[in-house]
């Protein structure tokens, strides 16, 4: 995949030597940017000046581009409202066909989390029903599990998409990656 810089050069007709000459920047200044190094400063400048073009458009915006799929991933785990182990299926089927490294990254960092939940959900709801019979509660005790495992799990999406718009990173990352 070629850099702006390098296509930039290319579309005027210059080689790496003449581009360097004539932006009075050191060829090995060049041959970095060309190779994924985003240029800062002087070097920015000199390159908008001798592209005729805006210091904006020199800097690559892959970062806004590519953390769509993680929000997608991360609002996938909402399926999980509705459809048992939904929120850990879909998210990880989705992390699965990601190409992208870093998406794949926060990709398994949300379905880890989406395990825990999953799995607390499922231990407190074949416990309840022993709990309440033990404790004689005349009320469903298994809406109490539900309904706070379901509120956690829409927080931490709305935080992780929160955060996700704000950092590029997740609100909390585990330390242990189940994946």
């Amino acid at each position: 995949m070629k850099s702006i810089v390098q296509q930039l050069r290319e579309e005027k007709n210059l080689t790496q030597s003449e581009l360097a000459e004539k932006s009075g920047l050191s060829l090995r200044t060049i041959q970095r940017i060309e190779a994924g190094k985003i240029p800062k400063g002087f070097t920015l400048k000199t390159l908008a000046n001798i592209f005729e073009t805006e210091p904006e458009k020199l800097i690559p915006s892959k970062e806004i581009v590519k953390l769509d799929r993680a929000k997608l991933i991360n609002l996938s785990s909402l399926i999980g409202l509705l459809i048992p182990f939904g929120g850990v299926l879909f998210p990880l089927i989705l992390t699965y066909k990601t190409k992208d490294s870093k998406n794949k990254e926060l990709g398994k960092s949300i379905v880890s989390v989406q395990i825990i939940l999953t799995v607390a959900l499922a231990v407190s709801q074949i416990a309840s029903p022993f709990i309440q019979k033990l404790l004689s509660l005349h009320f469903p005790l298994f809406l109490v599990p539900l309904l706070l495992i379901f509120c956690l799990k829409l927080l931490i999406v709305i935080f992780n998409g929160i955060s996700l718009n704000n950092k590029n990173d997740l609100h909390k990352n585990l330390k242990i990656n189940y994946l």
